[in-house]
């Protein structure tokens, strides 16, 4: 895969995951998908359970519910409609920015966020550490 494919891939998942959040939130998104596509579990070379690559790993079933493919987001990603060319420029620019590191990871190194929408906060988030709020979401590490 070409890196013009990482950069779509990216820049779909950032607008359908943090499009209300703005450039630092979507940013911020941005940072968790790059730390996980930085870090090797176990350090053990071989694939991780949430995918390999930015393709990997955005597109790794259940991880961003924006890919679902019962989520209201999967048209916009999979192309079956267009995303705002404005809306889609931001998050482009915000893509870049993560993969050029044009900005410092404002998660602390998180791996994992979820919305403070949520009614029941997700259960991978006991004995995690949490690392910063930004918007709507809240960012965490060392994941158990």
């Amino acid at each position: 895969m070409g890196a013009e494919k990482e950069i779509d891939v990216l820049a779909r998942t950032l607008w359908g995951e943090a499009r209300g959040e703005g450039l630092a939130g979507m940013i911020a998104v941005g940072w968790t998908i790059r730390n996980r596509v930085e870090l090797d579990l176990r350090n053990d070379g071989k694939p991780d359970w949430w995918g390999e690559g930015y393709i990997g790993v955005c597109q790794k079933p259940w991880q961003f519910s924006c890919w679902n493919k019962n989520d209201p987001n999967y048209p916009f990603l999979s192309g079956l409609k267009p995303i705002p060319a404005a809306e889609f420029a931001k998050a482009r620019q915000a893509a870049l920015a993560v993969l050029e590191g044009k900005q410092p990871d404002p998660t602390a190194g998180a791996t994992h966020y979820y919305a403070k929408s949520m009614k029941t906060p997700p259960g991978w988030m006991k004995g995690a550490r949490p690392t910063v709020t930004i918007g709507n979401h809240r960012f965490f590490k060392d994941v158990p």
